[in-house]
């Protein structure tokens, strides 16, 4: 199964609807309603590649599966600390910290390399790197 085929499963074990609709501001987002359900929204025509749509839909699924929400009145610290929650929880989907441990092994520890093993982006990688350095698993 591919990653892209996971996430989508991952959204349908959990009954969180995904739909692809025209936005106008952004790629993906999501949103829980009053009775806890989530939905996440794809824009296929901003999407632009099957890895940036893995990549959208592992943060909206951060979202869904951590509770990480916000609205347009949210403080920027409230925002940055939903975001996060999100961005790690796609981390640890996409980039198991035993694996990056396996590529460090193999002698795989240039940014670039990292992203290519794993088809995420270099941007994306440094995100993972960052979590995995908050929690303690990595050093500088």
């Amino acid at each position: 199964m591919t990653v892209l085929a996971e996430m989508y499963e991952t959204a349908y074990l959990n009954d969180i609807v995904v739909d692809c609709v025209q936005l106008h501001k952004t790629a993906s987002l999501s949103l829980m309603d009053d009775d806890g359900d989530c939905f996440i929204a794809l824009d296929p025509y901003r999407l632009g590649s099957e890895q940036n749509e893995v990549l959208q839909i592992a943060h909206e699924l951060g979202h869904c599966m951590t509770g990480s929400f916000y609205n347009r009145y949210s403080s920027l610290n409230c925002i940055s600390q939903k975001e996060y929650r999100a961005d790690k929880w796609a981390v640890h989907k996409l980039i198991p910290f035993a694996e990056l441990q396996r590529a460090f092994s193999e002698g795989v520890v240039d940014r670039w390399e990292l992203a290519e093993r794993f088809a995420v982006t270099e941007a994306f990688m440094e995100t993972a790197l960052h979590v995995y350095r908050r929690e303690g698993l990595l050093r500088d």
